[in-house]
This record gives C-alpha cells, structure tokens and sequence, in this order.
C-alpha cells in the first residue's frame, strides 16, 4: 500500500502585500510523525502568494519523501483549498502558476484538499512566522526536523531555506554539508554527463528541446564511447538516468550497454526550449532579436523569443526531477545523461549559486561533473566539467 501523507501548509504577510513568509509541515498520515518541516522568507508579497507557496514548498517536501505517496492537504486558507479543489476559479495573474505548480507535483488522483480552522493549522503557522522573524533579522530559517522525522541533535530555532516553487528553487538544504558529512550514510550521487557531440555542437548553435532533436555526429559517437570506457573502469554507477532528447538517448545507450544497465527517461531533464532562437548562433539572434537577447541575459525570467523557456522555468522542472530521482536511488550513484541547462543549474542550486552563474561554467560534450546529496538535505558538489577521457 501507498504511503499516505499530511501536509499542513500557511502562509503569512505582514502588510498585504508586505514582508511575507510560508511555512509547511509533513506528517505521516497514520501515527501524526511530524516528517519534514519547511520555511522560507520570501519578501514583499501577499497573503494568498504566501499561502500558496507554503502549498508548494509542502508538496514538494512530500514528494522527496516518498513520490508513490497519497498526500492530503489541510490549509485555514478557504481560497486555495477551493481553488484547488476546483470549486472556484483562478484569476488572479500571481495566483495561476503557483497553482500549476502545485498540481504538477504529485498526479490528481493521489490529492485531497480539506479546510481546517486556523486554530487547527498552528504548527505551520508558528513555522511561517518563524521564517518571516527571520528574514526580518537577516536570516534563515533553520528545521528542527529535517527530512524523514528525526529531530536533529542541537537543532536550532530554524531551518535551511525551503524551495521557492515559483521563482527560485532551493539548494536542496543548509547552508554547508560540513565535516559531520560522513555520519549522514552514504549519499545519493549524481554522476552528470553532457551528451556528445551533434552536427550543431562546434557551430555553437542554439540546440535545445524545441528544435530539429539531432543526433550524435561520428565525434559524438566517438565521445560516448570514451566516456562508456571510462565509467565502466570505475565500476560506480548503479543506474542511467537520460533525457529524452535523442542526443542523449544515443549517449545514454552506448554507456548503458557497457555498463550492462537499463535506461530510464525523465522528461525533466531536456534541455531549455530556446523557441525562435533554435539553430541560430549567439551572433544571429543577437542581429535578429537583440532586445530579447538582453532580456534574457539580464534575468533569469526572461524567456527567449516565441514562446521559449525561462531559465527558472527550467530550474523549476529539473530541480523536480532531482527531488523525485533522489528518493527513488537514495544512497546510489545515479548517471544523468542530460544537457548544459539543466546540468549548470543542478551544479547552481548544489552551490547556492544566483542564476547568473549560468554564464560563468564551461561545460564540454561528453564532460562529466558530480553532486551528492546528503540525508539532511545538504549537497556538495564533486566534479565539474571532467574531460580526462576524451584525450
């Protein structure tokens, strides 16, 4: 049987709009174990934003634990228990992609929703309050109960930042893995591998999930067959993990092979939709569509020209895909056959990087790099941009 869950999420703002705050709690639905607690100051916002983000944050929490899980919500909040429901509309602008969010966590049939009275909701809200204290001191929330309910020894009042599902993707846990790292057990390692080379690598083109889907040219072939040698050497990797994109797909088959293991799919690992700009290089799209361009380079927002991806749009998915992937392979290392996005922002949000840092990594065809990530929601990264092989 499924295991069923409780999230008990709120939201708080201290103004509306005003320094606002969103706290969620995860019990275990049959003993009242509290399992995880997250917190995050987010800034000025409203009531209603703040509510939903604590949804968001919940939900998500939910799924690292278990993603095969039945999960019912219980907010004071009427309007998102409602809207989520499906009894009332959505219209507010700020409102519709939260909830977007929060319906694509966990599969419609595996959700409830029930109203309770604030006084009902106390835990979350005391967690709220707590992450708008301090953000109002310039600081994080820190948990007392990190993931899988097990109150941490000497816990502080507070916790490390929880995901902000809209905007910004947490860095998966606490400011820094330390050197208590080893008493956590083994990590879940993420073993990253840019797919080889296509006909559009050495022309620097825009190659993302909305164009042509290339293949590997004979370099790339070439590549994945180095890379294939090296890791069967190291004899670490316990499963493949690969985007859709036939690049990768062709990468992931040559190591899988070699490594005698299956190939599993995760739609959250293609690369950005770079719409208009697909199959253009840096210098023709900043000819054609130069306002644009500097949009996107400006924030990460911004999303290129017709109807492309933002790059927190991206970080959204792939940071969903890592929590999903880190509690289906805990303690395992896991080769992700993906691309340069999604791989920078995994390595950005291990590190805490803003999203600038972006445009500040190199990362070659058929480079690996490597993220572990810890049972206390800390991750370290391991490597970046390994080419050893390949020469």
């Amino acid at each position: 049987m499924a295991r069923r869950f409780v999230v008990e999420a709120d939201g708080g703002s201290r103004g509306n709009p005003g320094p606002a705050g969103y706290g969620a709690v995860v019990s275990d639905a049959e003993t009242g174990e509290t399992l995880a607690e997250v917190a995050e100051y987010i800034g000025t916002a409203t009531n209603n934003v703040a509510e939903y983000k604590g949804l968001v944050a919940g939900l998500r929490a939910a799924y690292a634990l278990d993603p095969e899980a039945e999960v019912r919500v219980r907010m004071d909040s009427k309007l998102v228990i409602e809207q989520m429901s499906g009894r009332w509309k959505i219209k507010h602008p700020d409102m519709r992609p939260l909830a977007t969010e929060a319906k694509a966590v966990f599969p419609a049939g595996r959700m409830s929703y029930e109203w309770i009275p604030r006084e009902r909701n106390k835990h979350a809200d005391r967690l709220a309050n707590e992450a708008m204290d301090a953000g109002k001191r310039g600081e994080q929330w820190r948990p007392k109960v990190p993931p899988g309910g097990t109150l941490a020894a000497g816990a502080p009042e507070a916790a490390a930042p929880a995901d902000d599902a809209l905007a910004e993707p947490a860095a998966t846990g606490a400011p820094a893995v330390g050197w208590g790292s080893a008493d956590l057990g083994t990590p879940a390692t993420f073993v990253l591998l840019r797919h080889g080379e296509t006909p559009l690598t050495p022309e620097k083109r825009f190659s993302g999930s909305g164009g042509t889907d290339p293949g590997l040219s004979p370099v790339g072939r070439h590549q994945a067959e180095r890379v294939a040698a090296a890791l069967a050497a190291r004899g670490t990797v316990q499963a493949v993990v690969t985007s859709p994109l036939l690049r990768c797909r062709e990468t992931a088959d040559v190591v899988a092979r070699r490594l005698g293991l299956d190939v599993r799919v995760d739609e959250g690992l293609r690369e950005t939709d770079f719409g208009a700009w697909e199959g253009l290089t840096f210098a023709e799209v900043k000819e054609r569509f130069p306002d644009d361009l500097a949009a996107w380079l400006a924030s990460s927002k911004a999303a290129p020209t017709g109807g492309g991806e933002s790059f927190a749009s991206v970080a959204r998915r792939v940071a969903l895909s890592r929590d999903k992937l880190i509690a289906r392979y805990p303690g395992r290392t896991v080769l992700l056959v993906t691309h340069v996005t999604p791989i920078k922002t995994l390595v950005r949000l291990a590190l805490g990087a803003p999203p600038e840092a972006l445009f500040r990594m190199e990362l070659s065809a058929a480079s690996l790099s490597a993220v572990a990530y810890y049972a206390d929601g800390n991750a370290s990264l391991r490597l970046l941009n390994e080419t050893a092989h390949l020469r």
